[in-house]
């Protein structure tokens, strides 16, 4: 049987499959109250992990939760992500991981999400323009002064992550991945070699693993659709795994959801994880 918890950091438990909200509309009004409505049924569906980042909106989709769930019930992880901000020539979003930038960054995302701590803070990305250095040095400050619990990078390769766990422990990962995409494999594997919680994003490939036959297929076996497959498949794959799929609707949010009780035969694995020779 799959495990449904894993301890961020080693000590923080939640339940591995959880919800994405970059998908959560903030205007106009009718779709904001739609979106407080998913985020609200995600808690009540026994979701602990919510992931949002200040790119979504700058700072919109972090407001949306608050209002949506604050004061938020024990054991909700609300994790954001910092170091993409309209600081380009023409006010355009790029990444900068400048030490001022993060820090104000992470003072804000406290203000929006009302909390006097953030559990588990992410690096949106690694700015090729500041030293690694100096930002994750300055996540490793910020959790020191106790406005950060926890610290995750986002699209890393292995090398930077062992980089970064040479000046802060790293207790999480967000990269691309899924059943169809699994160009880091080697991150995941490092991950699972430290107990690092893994959280893939775009875990179902965007509806990718509906139109393939062999995923279609399973799903049809076990009266499942293809985005169950995809996640049930991510779950079994390895124990660091917590997928985070997004929606903006209720139906397939509990669709979604529901994949962490299906149980795949190790046959039906085995045809999956071929995959990843034709993917």
């Amino acid at each position: 049987m799959t495990s449904t918890a894993f301890r961020i950091g080693g000590d923080l438990t939640i339940r591995r499959l959880g919800f994405g909200a970059m998908h959560l509309p903030t205007e106009p009004v009718q779709a904001r109250e739609t979106s407080r409505a998913v985020a609200r049924r995600a808690v009540e569906l026994g979701v602990t992990l919510i992931d949002t980042a200040y790119l979504y909106g700058g700072g919109a989709n972090e407001k949306l939760l608050a209002e949506a769930l604050h004061p938020y019930p024990d054991g909700l992880l609300i994790t954001t992500k910092v170091g993409v901000a309209r600081s380009g020539p023409a006010g355009e979003w790029k990444l900068d991981g400048r030490p001022a930038v993060l820090r104000e960054q992470v003072e804000r995302a406290l203000l929006r999400l009302r909390v006097e701590r953030i559990e588990l803070l992410q690096l949106h990305r690694i700015d090729p323009g500041t030293p690694l250095a100096d930002q994750v040095g300055t996540l490793r400050d910020l959790r020191d002064e106790g406005k950060i619990g926890r610290i995750g990078l986002s699209e890393v390769g292995v090398d930077e992550l062992d980089e970064a766990r040479e000046i802060v422990d790293v207790a999480s990962v967000q990269n691309r991945y899924s059943l169809l995409d699994r160009e880091h494999e080697p991150v995941l594997a490092a991950c699972e070699a430290a107990g690092i919680a893994f959280l893939p994003w775009r875990p179902v490939a965007w509806g990718e693993s509906g139109t393939n036959a062999e995923v279609a297929a399973v799903a049809a076996e076990v009266a499942a659709t293809p985005t169950q497959v995809a996640l049930a498949w991510l779950l079994g794959h390895s124990s660091v795994i917590l997928p985070i799929p997004g929606t903006a609707r209720i139906d397939h949010l509990e669709e979604n959801l529901a994949a962490d009780r299906l149980e795949l035969a190790p046959a039906q694995r085995d045809r999956l994880d071929r995959l990843s020779e034709v993917a």
